[in-house]
């Protein structure tokens, strides 16, 4: 099942939960073992009990659906300090925080991006790194989560 599908699927679920999905991750683990990673949030926060609530619920719904994998291990999390950012949408509302972009394939022989997060432009996220402005276009994006401060401890 693609991740896209797989959205499709869950979201009603986690909506009427109470809960935003974030994102979902489909990571193999080899052969046919698979890591469904999906991402929740709330205003308030996520707690552990919430992560188990989505868990059963999301789980009862995928047990009865046509996997194309024999065994799948579901793992459910807030987004934490390194969110994610999987939509155009996710990238608007973190604009001026930095943030760290791989691309399925290199811009100028670089797929690798960590600077600045400037705007959206046409389908394009702007990255302000090492004093260059790079335009990376969003369908190209594999991976976008924000870095977050690297303050001292003191």
């Amino acid at each position: 099942m693609l991740e896209k599908e797989l959205q499709k699927l869950i979201t009603p679920i986690i909506t009427t939960l109470g809960y935003e999905l974030i994102g979902v991750e489909h990571l193999s683990k080899g052969g046919h073992k698979v890591l469904l990673r999906i991402y929740i949030d709330h205003p308030q926060g996520i707690k552990l009990s919430d992560c188990e609530r989505v868990s059963h619920q999301v789980s009862g719904v995928l047990d009865v659906q046509d996997l194309t994998y024999d065994h799948y291990t579901l793992e459910i999390s807030s987004p934490g300090l390194n969110r994610p950012l999987f939509t155009l949408d996710h990238f608007k509302r973190f604009i001026g925080n930095k943030v760290k972009v791989r691309l399925t394939r290199p811009l100028n022989t670089q797929r690798n991006f960590t600077g600045i997060l400037q705007r959206i432009q046409d389908c394009n996220v702007i990255v302000m790194a090492n004093e260059t402005e790079y335009s990376l276009p969003y369908e190209q994006i594999e991976k976008a989560h924000l870095m977050p401060d690297e303050k001292p401890h003191i």
